[in-house]
């Protein structure tokens, strides 16, 4: 794997209390999920998944009630936030690993998906992490993120280089041509809802 300096910092970040302070921020992460991922689960009918960057499982507090714990994993940098979330789904498979460096054989879920994790991931490595998303999956990938029409840097609480806005549907699409968006739409912040005005983008893999 070549080096890969802001890549890593942001990992270390992310691994240590930085990471603790966004949990305690995040307390209640699945909160207002349930429609989008039933939905979801409905529209695209997955036997398993992979979330990529699952912190403590907001998002997979729903997905293993909908396709069972067992048919559910996911990755993520902080061991604290993956104890809290075996703690909580013991029959997930929760696994510290890399973004960058998924530890699944090719094609191994029928979605892979990340919700907030591609923002955090600086330019050097984002498209790798794509990569390695839509290398996992056998056939639908899908991404939650905060969007622009162009690459933009945002404060994020102190740290610099930390958060990006980007057309990750666009993004996509130009490192893997083949994928075809089948869905896109916008999760607005919200009183009864963890969403925070994120565009969620649903792709589709050629055949193998």
């Amino acid at each position: 794997m070549p080096d890969l300096p802001d890549a890593q910092r942001l990992e270390n970040l992310w691994a240590g209390e930085f990471g603790d302070a966004y949990r305690e921020r995040n307390a209640d992460p699945e909160r207002g999920r349930e429609s989008f991922w039933t939905a979801l689960v409905q529209r695209l009918q997955p036997r398993n998944a992979l979330e990529v960057g699952c912190n403590t499982g907001g998002n997979l507090y729903w997905l293993a009630q909908l396709l069972g714990e067992e048919n559910c994993a996911g990755i993520d940098i902080s061991e604290g936030a993956l104890a809290t979330l075996r703690e909580r789904l013991p029959g997930v498979d929760a696994r510290v690993a890399q973004a960058r460096n998924l530890p699944f054989a090719d094609g191994s879920f029928d979605l892979a998906f990340t919700v907030g994790v591609l923002i955090h991931q600086p330019p050097e490595s984002v498209r790798q992490v794509m990569s390695e998303v839509v290398r996992c999956s056998r056939r639908w990938v899908l991404c939650a993120e905060y969007a622009d029409t162009e690459e933009v840097e945002v404060p994020y609480h102190g740290e610099e280089g930390a958060l990006y806005r980007r057309d990750y549907g666009q993004l996509y699409a130009r490192v893997h041509p083949g994928l075809r968006l089948v869905h896109q739409e916008f999760l607005a912040r919200g009183p009864d809802s963890s969403w925070d005005d994120v565009t969620v983008w649903v792709f589709e893999k050629p055949p193998a």
